[in-house]
């Protein structure tokens, strides 16, 4: 679990990152102390909503990286190339809210009894298709196991029943914070 420090230093991170790519800044990277997390490997999805509604998600999945330096990449990438959105703009810096996720080892799934909704993301895989949903994702839209399944394989671009004809299947659990 991440100190109450530790998440308010990666939220400052993003935060800060995404300050200075909007307004068109170089975002830097120096380590802020010499701790643990300074040191962290880790996978992470940075989240951006604005006034409730999704304005851009980036994340990475490996933990070969530092956790500060992948939370600083994938900030600037989910407030200027997420495909979905156009880039954020000055204006919208006060109305957005950012959310952190922190992501655990990938685990195979045997089965879709192997996925509790809220508690597990799901990674789907088939050939060069890959597609990924955060835990939180199947909560917010009260999906089932099945329809969260589904809507991993549409993500990957696979037809929503690959899971069961041969796609891949990992859960994860995620650390799920936010601003504020």
């Amino acid at each position: 679990m991440t100190s109450e420090a530790d998440r308010r230093l990666l939220l400052q991170t993003a935060r800060a990152a995404i300050v200075a790519c909007v307004e068109r800044r170089p975002v830097s990277f120096e380590p802020v102390n010499d701790g643990e997390l300074a040191r962290r490997r880790g996978g992470a999805f940075v989240t951006i909503h604005k006034n409730g509604e999704l304005r851009g998600c980036i994340g990475h999945i490996e933990a070969n990286q530092l956790l500060l330096r992948i939370v600083r990449d994938c900030a600037v990438a989910a407030a200027s190339s997420d495909p979905r959105f156009p880039p954020v703009t000055p204006s919208e810096l006060p109305d957005v809210e950012l959310e952190l996720s922190l992501l655990g080892p990938l685990e195979p799934v045997a089965s879709n009894d192997d996925i509790e909704i809220g508690r597990h993301g799901l990674l789907v895989e088939q050939s060069w298709h890959r597609g990924l949903l955060l835990p939180q994702v199947a909560s917010e839209w009260h999906w089932d196991r099945d329809a969260f399944l589904a809507h991993t394989c549409h993500k990957a671009g696979l037809p929503p029943d690959a899971w069961k004809r041969g796609a891949k299947v990992w859960r994860f659990e995620a650390e799920v914070f936010v601003e504020g």
